[in-house]
């Protein structure tokens, strides 16, 4: 089973990208793996310092995050990306890149994320005061062919971490839960180990 991968969370702003992936984090770091979240908002701030939000400094933004993303993969670390990622041809780009990828399309519509906006950005964008906002007045192409779909508008949080651990499960990326993906040998040797420590 490959230890690396990037799961890449794509989606509108206040779609709940940063709030999966920190639960998704929390499960595979049971799941004994090692695991770095790049949030695009923090990246911003460190390694995209000085990047603006024309459509070259945002493939700029989103390359890097690919190429740390390839760096970390390849070092049998998973990586999860959330970072609104709005034109498929740079997710695409990293897809290729990195090569064990998987998409995670945060769907929601306008009106749910307006919503949950507590600064009212989409309000200010729609009213024009806000230029270049990605789904207002900026272009947000959504992916055609992710692996993995949440409508986090209408679907709970917890099922929608379960549908993912479940894609990523059926995909051989992380072992299941129950342990269907240890080998016997394995398990016995995790059984082992518990009753040594007086678990079981």
């Amino acid at each position: 089973m490959a230890k690396g991968f990037t799961l890449w969370f794509t989606g509108l702003s206040g779609s709940g990208k940063s709030a999966l992936a920190e639960r998704v984090r929390d499960i595979l770091l049971e799941r004994g793996m090692k695991v770095e979240v790049l949030d695009g908002d923090i990246v911003r701030q460190n390694l995209s310092k000085g990047l603006g939000f024309s459509k070259e400094d945002r493939d700029t933004n989103i390359r890097r995050i690919g190429f740390v993303c390839n760096l970390l993969t390849r070092n049998e670390v998973v990586a999860i990306a959330a970072a609104i990622s709005p034109y498929k041809a740079i997710r695409d780009e990293n897809r290729e890149l990195i090569g064990r990828f998987v998409e995670v399309y945060c769907k929601c519509d306008l009106d749910t994320l307006k919503a949950r906006d507590p600064k009212g950005l989409y309000e200010k964008a729609l009213r024009g005061e806000i230029k270049n906002f990605t789904g207002v007045s900026d272009p947000y192409e959504a992916p055609e062919n992710a692996e993995v779909v949440v409508d986090t508008a209408s679907e709970e949080v917890d099922a929608a971490v379960e549908k993912i651990i479940g894609k990523l499960e059926e995909m051989r990326y992380v072992p299941a839960g129950d342990g269907r993906g240890y080998t016997e040998e394995e398990e016995e040797g995790i059984k082992a180990r518990l009753r040594d420590l007086g678990y079981i």
